[in-house]
């Protein structure tokens, strides 16, 4: 985790938003957080999920990045679909089949395994004991996003667009799954958090700040130019991100270049 969640006004937007969600919702409920690469989604999951288990509630947080499948099945998307689906990341390399049935079960009241995922080895982990929770806190890059027009298709955002998707057909078929599954999904969260980042620039500095936690803490990880790559993947959809979800979130946290948050908007 880093530095700037002891600072004051992190620890009182942390606060104000425990105390709105709890006045928010009936139990049990899936609560959703959404952002870009490394705005600090997985460290306010946690806060949230400990700030909540000290009122007495089962509490438990998941990521969507948990739900990737693994390389074998990406794999089999690549070589059917589109070759871009082998790189786990965008809608479509989830098993987000699994993430319906895991939210329908916490709302159900039902034990749930959830799953982790090994980014270091690209691969799933162990899944967790079986737990019966009061709250599942789900964050995700793309969660809330919707699916965009034909129109906003059709132009490349970047040159992994342009030259390794020029007909389009792998963000056609991240549109559909958007429209599809990952709708669903969305509509079992009961309330959407949003970290709003600066701009683009301070998202692909904070991902590479996450890889270089990742090469010190395991020894492995994405060369510069490979995360710089990897980044293109996200560029289309984190930006769309900005223009639809402060229609579609709950709350709107907004971000500083130095990740403070202030909470700005609550419905």
């Amino acid at each position: 985790m880093t530095d700037f969640r002891s600072s004051a006004q992190y620890q009182t937007t942390l606060a104000q938003l425990v105390e709105k969600l709890q006045s928010d919702f009936s139990l049990p409920a899936v609560i959703g957080i959404s952002g870009a690469q490394g705005s600090g989604k997985s460290t306010l999951a946690t806060l949230l999920a400990a700030e909540l288990r000290a009122t007495g509630l089962a509490a438990q947080t998941v990521s969507l990045d948990d739900y990737y499948l693994s390389k074998a099945r990406r794999q089999q998307l690549a070589l059917h679909i589109h070759p871009l689906l082998a790189q786990r990341g965008v809608p479509g390399t989830h098993d987000i089949e699994q993430a319906i049935n895991d939210a329908k079960a916490v709302l159900a009241g039902v034990p749930v395994m959830l799953p982790q995922f090994d980014k270091a080895l690209d691969e799933p982990a162990a899944t967790l004991p079986a737990q019966t929770l009061d709250i599942l806190i789900v964050e995700g890059w793309c969660l809330g996003v919707t699916a965009q027009a034909e129109a906003e298709l059709a132009t490349p955002v970047n040159e992994l667009e342009a030259h390794e998707d020029a007909d389009g057909r792998w963000r056609q078929y991240v549109n559909t799954q958007l429209a599809g599954p990952y709708a669903e999904y969305r509509r079992l969260v009961k309330s959407l958090l949003w970290l709003q980042a600066p701009d683009w620039d301070c998202v692909c500095r904070w991902r590479a700040k996450q890889e270089l936690q990742l090469w010190q803490n395991r020894g492995t990880g994405m060369t510069d130019t490979e995360l710089a790559r990897f980044m293109l993947s996200f560029q289309r959809l984190t930006q769309a991100s900005w223009q639809q979800l402060p229609q579609q979130a709950d709350y709107i946290i907004s971000l500083d270049s130095q990740q403070n948050m202030t909470l700005i908007s609550s419905r």
